[in-house]
């Protein structure tokens, strides 16, 4: 991991910052954070600290597929969905849509957010903030652990939507991200699309689903 972009100055944004410095004593960390407070409250890292928003931040630096090496977002809105929507705004109409009651019968744990987006998590209660995410076991619990998540959303099969998962990946014990080349491949199929879109974001454990349908201006 050489180059780092962590989206968020927050508790978790901070750990991001802490864990990824000490595993890569060589890495390129920025941190774009819109709040300036935040900004100068972060510990003195070696890192690059931009006060921006995330999604404009990556609208003018995110051009193209292999850079940074990692995105790491954790701030609270859907950062896959809503960097989507702002490339596809100069030649679509996006309308948003409510994410199938249905789905609620067939995904673990799931909590109704904002605009008709769906929540969901293996777990019912609040995972440590450093759980290092093993293949075989809960952490917390000691129990077998279920199938991914990501996997889960991968498989789903329904005939109205078309799934679009983009796979949060854990690159440090509580720390998870993705490539640019995720988000761009999300957006080829998102624009491919001819049905309505569940554009989710997942690890092995949780996961956010936004649903949508894009039409030609």
């Amino acid at each position: 991991m050489k180059k780092i972009w962590i989206l968020g100055a927050g508790k978790f944004g901070q750990i991001a910052v802490e864990a990824l410095d000490q595993k890569n004593e060589d890495a390129d960390i920025t941190i774009i954070e819109k709040n300036e407070n935040a900004c100068r409250q972060l510990p003195e890292l070696n890192l690059t600290v931009i006060c921006d928003d995330a999604i404009d931040f990556l609208m003018e630096n995110l051009t193209t597929r292999d850079e940074p090496d990692w995105i790491i977002p954790v701030i609270p809105i859907h950062v896959a969905f809503e960097w989507i929507k702002a490339r596809l705004q100069a030649d679509y109409r996006l309308q948003k849509l409510t994410v199938p009651d249905q789905l609620e019968k067939v995904l673990p744990n799931p909590c109704r957010g904002n605009n008709g987006r769906l929540y969901i998590s293996h777990a019912d209660f609040r995972c440590p903030d450093d759980c290092p995410q093993p293949q075989n076991r809960c952490t917390h619990t000691g129990k077998a652990r279920p199938t991914s998540l990501y996997k889960k959303l991968e498989s789903l099969d329904t005939a109205d939507f078309n799934s679009v998962v983009v796979r949060s990946r854990q690159l440090s014990p509580g720390v998870g991200g993705y490539k640019p080349l995720d988000l761009f491949q999300a957006l080829d199929r998102v624009r491919a699309s001819r049905k309505p879109v569940l554009l989710s974001t997942a690890c092995g454990c949780h996961g956010v689903i936004d649903a949508f349908k894009i039409m030609p201006k």
